[in-house]
């Protein structure tokens, strides 16, 4: 089951609800082992009205973020991106692993317009997808010792589109 605690992962799975869009929450209390290596779970596979399915991290940041108000922050880790990479090869043809980032609106301004924005217990969200290929390829190292990475928030903004878009 999806993480019920993390607001971030329950407020989309509301949305997803909302919409009724078919998904399945994923059993995060265990890591799985896929050929002695250990994978990082993923937060949900939904099936979408195109046909398509996804294979879906999500990534919950604050929007701002921070004492310096930072906008769009959409950081991940190395694990995270080999992880969503694996399920994707074993998945297979069909499939397409995506990292959704929830935005926590707590400010004046908003990662998508009012229209789009999710009210789940009070908060708003606004739901941001962008697929692991789009971001293998702009993703640069923001900290080896936390093995993070980050997209420069321009070509974020340039290949980011409401999930609404994908589904």
């Amino acid at each position: 089951m999806a993480d019920r605690d993390n607001p971030y992962e329950a407020a989309f799975e509301e949305y997803l609800r909302a919409r009724t869009i078919p998904y399945v929450a994923v059993d995060e209390t265990r890591r799985s082992l896929m050929d002695e290596k250990s994978l990082k779970s993923l937060d949900f596979i939904i099936s979408t009205r195109r046909g398509e399915r996804l294979l879906v991290d999500v990534k919950g940041r604050r929007f701002p973020s921070g004492t310096q108000r930072q906008y769009w922050k959409n950081w991940s880790t190395q694990d995270d991106l080999r992880s969503l990479a694996e399920w994707q090869r074993v998945f297979g043809n069909g499939f397409r692993s995506m990292f959704v980032f929830a935005y926590n609106v707590v400010g004046d301004r908003a990662p998508l317009p009012a229209e789009k924005l999710f009210e789940h217990k009070d908060q708003l969200y606004g739901f941001v997808g962008i697929p692991l290929n789009h971001y293998l390829a702009h993703a640069r190292q923001i900290s080896p010792r936390w093995a993070t990475v980050a997209m420069s928030t321009e070509k974020f903004r340039s290949l980011a589109a409401p999930f609404e878009s994908f589904i």
